[in-house]
């Protein structure tokens, strides 16, 4: 059964958001009081996972509830293509969002989109306030409203929740339900230019919470300092140092966290806290020195699938329906979000070939058929997951390196059993399973396996020809040799 069929929901995603980086995951260093506050009023999901360890692609599993090697997105999504002339690569898909479109919700965006061409509405989007890129500078930054590009005054995560909060206000009024994307580009670098006040605040931090580790042997690192955190990519680090990064990063997340507090608050101001869904989550993980690399999947060469890279926060609050405080162990992917969404509200799947299943149960606590078995698969390009609650087996085509990981006892990947004579059994059997899934659901002629997907981004869709011959995925410019173990 529905929650309520009329019921408002907003869906606010960070970016690069670690797992670790929130207090109610239990990070007693950084502040997150709102984070924690979402937590306390509704339920925490401890085995959140993305579809694959990189923005533009796991956005778009999220809107679709599919795979890339389904939708096509397979590498944050660069350069050019993310303007006016560049391409739309969701086109072809169904998104929850033009479901909703298509059955009396009205749909807003604020914030991020980094899809392709960011200038006009698109897949059930009417209110339409999109950054457009994949991250910029936090101050005085170019937003684009019905079609129009001009710089926004002031400090991007504030600009980008007013934009929420005058969207709340114009809607609270009316009896539409409405849905609102909320997608900051924290904590994304640059990590400079956050307020001043919150940096300060964090100069007598331990950060105990980023040990920061002996370099990782296929980390990416700037070519003049390795010693600089490993995906402050080109005019993006500013020449940082660790510490200095190290703040920067727990500043975005808590000036995003106080803007969140605006939008809880909001809610309630206007009387549509108990008649609306909050969910919060990010885009994909982030390691800030563990594992010795600074950055998500992409941040080593050979792409990785680490816990930090693909496990990220979830939480949910609805008063009233979701019930306070809960833990959730049970796994889960962004798959099921939009068979979850959907259900919530009592609206058909896409008739498409999606792997997820409805979360709806586990958000209310109830028993959840199926779930308990739940096995998350993962895809970056070349490089393939199965996680289940005891094992994680990696596998890179055409021929490693591979990994096979004890999550039970090992739950932060550091003992690769894949050359464990006695696990030969446990290997067979996961890659057995995983390519019986993938097989399942793969679109032949958008598989990432079959495409030079390097981790360096996607500059145009799959699955056509294109005039000028090029390939759909920057080039890599020098690939360090793989290690077959750490």
């Amino acid at each position: 059964m529905p929650i309520l069929e009329k019921t408002n929901i907003v869906f606010i995603l960070a970016d690069d958001l670690a797992v670790w980086a929130a207090g109610c995951y239990g990070n007693a260093e950084i502040r997150t009081p709102n984070l924690d506050r979402i937590a306390a009023t509704g339920v925490r999901f401890e085995n959140f996972f993305v579809t694959i360890p990189v923005c533009s692609a796991s956005r778009a599993s999220f809107l679709t509830g599919r795979i890339p090697s389904q939708h096509g997105v397979h590498d944050f999504i660069g350069g050019h293509a993310n303007f006016g002339t560049g391409p739309s690569f969701l086109d072809d898909e169904v998104c929850y969002t033009n479901v909703l479109a298509n059955n009396e919700w009205t749909c807003g965006l604020s914030g991020k989109w980094h899809l392709g061409s960011s200038s006009l509405p698109q897949c059930g989007f009417s209110h339409w306030f999109a950054h457009p890129g994949g991250a910029s500078a936090y101050n005085d930054q170019n937003m684009i409203r019905n079609g129009i590009t001009e710089v926004v005054p002031g400090y991007l995560t504030n600009v980008i929740t007013n934009d929420a909060l005058a969207y709340i206000d114009a809607q609270a009024e009316d009896k539409i339900p409405f849905y609102l994307s909320v997608h900051y580009t924290a904590p994304h670098a640059p990590w400079i230019g956050h307020p001043q006040d919150i940096m300060d605040s964090y100069d007598n931090c331990a950060f105990e919470t980023c040990p920061q580790e002996p370099l990782h042997p296929w980390a990416k690192v700037p070519e003049d300092d390795a010693d600089l955190p490993a995906r402050s990519a080109k005019g993006l680090s500013n020449n940082l140092g660790r510490r200095e990064s190290l703040k920067g990063y727990f500043s975005a997340v808590t000036a995003m966290d106080l803007d969140v507090g605006r939008i809880l608050d909001k809610l309630e101001e206007k009387g549509l806290r108990e008649n609306t869904l909050v969910m919060f989550t990010s885009d994909n993980g982030h390691s800030c020195g563990q594992h010795g690399f600074w950055g998500k999947g992409n941040g080593t060469d050979p792409v990785n699938m680490y816990e930090n890279s693909i496990k990220v926060p979830f939480l949910a609050t609805h008063p009233g329906v979701i019930p306070e405080g809960t833990v959730q162990s049970a796994m889960a992917s962004a798959y099921d979000v939009l068979p979850t969404l959907l259900d919530y509200v009592d609206l058909p799947l896409p008739n498409t070939n999606l792997p997820g299943q409805s979360l709806l149960p586990v958000l209310k606590n109830e028993r959840a058929d199926g779930h308990d078995s739940v096995v998350i698969y993962d895809e970056y390009g070349y490089c393939r997951m199965i996680r289940t609650a005891g094992w994680k087996y990696i596998h890179r085509y055409p021929d490693g390196p591979n990994e096979l990981y004890d999550v039970v006892n090992d739950p932060d990947d550091r003992n690769n059993l894949i050359d464990d004579p006695t696990q030969a059994d446990c290997v067979k059997d996961l890659k057995r399973e995983m390519e019986t899934w993938f097989k399942e659901y793969v679109i032949p002629d958008i598989n990432g396996r079959i495409y030079n997907v390097t981790g360096y981004g996607q500059l145009r869709p799959v699955g056509r020809k294109w005039e000028d011959g090029k390939e759909p995925f920057a080039e890599v410019v020098e690939k360090p040799s793989l290690h077959k173990n750490r």
